[in-house]
């Protein structure tokens, strides 16, 4: 779903615009949820193990206004992390500096808390989901928290935004964090030199060359079997996504990030399949040296491809591992169970 498009009116008088990065910021949160949870370690100093269960809350929020207008508004992403205790949590993604920022979250973690208050007696119950937003362009001056302080009858009540700048972290620490999450968007760490980029082809050697690590580091973890081939995709896909818009007046820098991360994953991915030995369809039932539960993995991973709706037919039965007949089989099924 791109969002690219879509405005809303805010509390200011301005307009909010929801930019492209904000589709790949929501796309990776739906698609490779398990993503999200070494974000959370970093920026909130936990210390989830991965093993937590991740449910989101819909992400549009009508906000009551003075006049008695609803304004829709969409969040980038608000859901809860079950583990040892349940945590809610509010993520904003934000591409440029934006003084009513702080405004929008203050509306938003506010709407959310409502949503999932509890009225006991003549007491109203409302918790303020922990909230971070994540710069993509930043500088020194840039906090490292910002604060939202609420004077009541009853007395002052205050609560962090925590903030997360990509420019704080080399690729090197990406992966040492397993900050994968981040990935489609460190392209944002060279955008100050698009111009040297595009111009000398010596200076774009060097952004080739760390893209070339990138995708070494990429295909490590897939051939570990640390990301699955569908997180890795999805990766790859959402970097070209921020590249064609963040440098779309550098055509140089555009061909030689695309040279790098394209192409050569499709045959990487069939190789990798291959290897793991899924089977060729469900009706063929768990063939040699596969069981079942990865069998099962292979159809659940095709459903949401389809669900998604950005892959065709074949290239989701070719990187599952499936055949063609099924895959159109599984579509018809699902367009059967549409209300």
């Amino acid at each position: 779903m791109d969002m690219g498009n879509e405005k809303d009116v805010d509390s200011w008088g301005g307009s909010v615009v929801s930019t492209p990065y904000d589709d790949v910021f929501r796309t990776l949160l739906n698609d490779c949820r398990s993503l999200i949870i070494p974000v959370l370690n970093e920026v909130f100093g936990e210390a989830y193990t991965g093993e937590e269960r991740i449910e989101f809350a819909p992400n549009e929020h009508f906000l009551n206004r003075q006049d008695g207008d609803e304004t829709k508004r969409v969040t980038d992403t608000s859901f809860t992390v079950i583990g040892r205790e349940r945590k809610r949590y509010l993520l904003e993604c934000q591409s440029t500096a934006d003084s009513s920022m702080l405004v929008r979250i203050f509306e938003y973690a506010t709407q959310i808390g409502l949503d999932q208050g509890s009225l006991s007696g003549t007491t109203l119950r409302v918790t303020i989901p922990h909230s971070a937003v994540l710069f993509l362009r930043s500088n020194s001056s840039t906090p490292d928290k910002m604060g939202i302080l609420i004077e009541t009858p009853g007395g002052t009540v205050a609560f962090d935004v925590l903030v997360m700048e990509i420019r704080r972290y080399t690729l090197e620490e990406l992966f040492a964090k397993r900050l994968l999450f981040l990935i489609p968007c460190y392209i944002f760490t060279h955008e100050a030199r698009f111009e040297e980029y595009d111009e000398d082809m010596e200076s774009l050697e060097t952004l080739k060359a760390e893209y070339i690590s990138l995708m070494e580091k990429l295909d490590g973890l897939l051939r570990a079997g640390e990301i699955s081939v569908y997180i890795h995709k999805t990766i790859v896909e959402m970097s070209g996504k921020v590249l064609e818009n963040i440098a779309q007046k550098y055509e140089n820098v555009r061909k030689g990030v695309r040279s790098v991360m394209g192409g050569k994953i499709l045959e990487y991915e069939a190789k990798t399949i291959l290897n793991q030995g899924i089977a060729q369809g469900m009706a063929q039932g768990i063939t040699q040296g596969i069981d079942q539960g990865r069998l099962q993995q292979a159809w659940q991973t095709a459903r949401r491809m389809l669900a998604v709706g950005r892959y065709d037919q074949k290239e989701i039965a070719e990187l599952n591992g499936l055949s063609l007949a099924d895959v159109k089989k599984l579509a018809q099924e699902m367009r059967a169970d549409e209300p």
